[in-house]
């Protein structure tokens, strides 16, 4: 089992991975111009989605560290990913719309779609294991609270 974890080992915020007995410490993301955080592991374990803190759009890495690419590539602050259960999306933070909401887009970085309209702000996507649903964090209510909608945004309950 390998960990992906974000730390400031050897200058700048960097992706990093491990076993997870801590032998074979290996620096994912190396470019300063990054500062990676946030790592998401794709369901086949062969690539890492994330953020980057100076540059706040999504990235994916393959794991021997080729084929970096930014998927999202866009002026909004677009952070947060979570890979679906099949890997064929990736659900993600953004305020490309004023505030902060959940938007989903094909793992690829095309046809990113927003899921949730609230006045207030919704973050922090996370698939169900079967990826029919997506829970996400929401203080529409006044009170920062768990929300749980279909995959495709409808029917917000908390």
């Amino acid at each position: 089992m390998r960990i992906a974890f974000q730390s400031r080992r050897g200058g700048g915020l960097a992706i990093f991975l491990m076993n997870a007995n801590g032998t074979e410490l290996t620096r994912l993301t190396g470019r300063p111009d990054l500062a990676a955080f946030g790592p998401a592991w794709s369901p086949d374990g062969r690539k890492v989605a994330f953020n980057s803190f100076l540059r706040p759009d999504i990235f994916v890495i393959n794991v021997d560290g080729t084929g970096l690419t930014n998927l999202t590539n866009h002026p909004a602050s677009d952070r947060r990913p979570d890979w679906s259960p099949d890997g064929r999306k990736i659900a993600f933070t953004s305020d490309r719309d004023g505030n902060d909401e959940i938007y989903v887009m094909n793992a690829d970085g095309t046809e990113p779609v927003r899921l949730t309209f609230s006045a207030t702000a919704d973050r922090v996507p996370a698939w169900s294991p079967d990826g029919k649903k997506i829970a996400f964090q929401s203080d529409r209510d006044g009170d920062l609270e768990i929300y749980v909608m279909n995959a495709d945004g409808t029917d917000p309950s908390g």
